[in-house]
C-alpha cells in the first residue's frame, strides 16, 4: 500500500509537472504571438504614415511642374523668336547686331 501511494504520488507529481510545462509553453507562445501582432500593426501604421506623407507631397510636385512648364514655355518662346530674327537677317551687319544682343560676341 505504501508503494502504491508512492507510485501514485510520483505519477501525480509527473502529471502536474507536464501540465505546468505545457501551460508555460502555451503562455509563452501566446505572448510571442501578441508581440508579433503588435509589431505587424506598428509596421502597417508606418506604411500608412509614408503613404500619407507621399500623398501630401503630390500637390507640391504638381505646382513645381506647373512652374517649370511656364518657365520652359517662355524660354522656348524666346528661342523661337531669336531663331526667327536670326533667320530673317538679310545682311551680315544685321546678324552681327543680333549676335551682340544675344551675347554671342
Amino acid at each position: 500500500m505504501k508503494v502504491a501511494l508512492i507510485v501514485l504520488g510520483a505519477l501525480l507529481a509527473f502529471f502536474i509537472f507536464v501540465v505546468l510545462v505545457a501551460g508555460g509553453m502555451y503562455v509563452g507562445r501566446r505572448n510571442a504571438m501578441v508581440t508579433k501582432n503588435e509589431a505587424i500593426k506598428a509596421a502597417w501604421a508606418q506604411v500608412d504614415n509614408v503613404l500619407e506623407r507621399r500623398a501630401d507631397l503630390i500637390p507640391n510636385l504638381v505646382e513645381t511642374v506647373k512652374g517649370f512648364a511656364a518657365h520652359e514655355e517662355s524660354v522656348f518662346g524666346e528661342i523661337a523668336a531669336a531663331r526667327a530674327a536670326m533667320m530673317g537677317a538679310k545682311v551680315q551687319r544685321e546678324f552681327s547686331a543680333f549676335a551682340r544682343r544675344a551675347g554671342w560676341h
